[in-house]
């Protein structure tokens, strides 16, 4: 005699595999969001030592004091004498602002409400 039974998962083991896929999606989808704003404000914080240095050494060059503001980006990334090769970009849209010597150079992003709607916390 031939056994028909039917090799096949039932309704119960699949809805199983379903719930734990939905619990493992629960932990990693949170973690990468988080994982993926702080990547951008490491890379925004990287972008604004990289402006103060290059203020820095170009103020050292022209001896300048506090509160110039001859070291402007065109003159951060000159091709003949630039400190930098090129102005950066921020991983979201918006600016740095260079700011007078002596002062932190600062992000100003073009769409913060939507930036902090995205993410908790800059």
């Amino acid at each position: 005699m031939k056994n028909n039974k039917r090799k096949a998962f039932t309704l119960v083991e699949i809805m199983i595999v379903i719930l734990i896929i939905g619990i493992l999606l629960a932990i990693a989808v949170p973690n990468f969001v988080k994982a993926r704003r702080n990547s951008r404000l490491q890379s925004i914080v990287a972008n604004l030592k990289q402006i103060e240095d290059a203020k820095e050494q170009c103020a050292m060059d022209l001896g300048l004091g506090n509160g110039s503001i001859v070291c402007t980006p065109a003159v951060l990334t000159d091709a003949e004498n630039g400190y930098m090769k090129v102005w950066p970009t921020g991983p979201v849209v918006g600016d740095y602002v260079e700011n007078a010597i002596g002062t932190a150079p600062t992000f100003i992003a073009k769409d913060i409400a939507a930036w902090k709607a995205d993410h908790s916390t800059l």
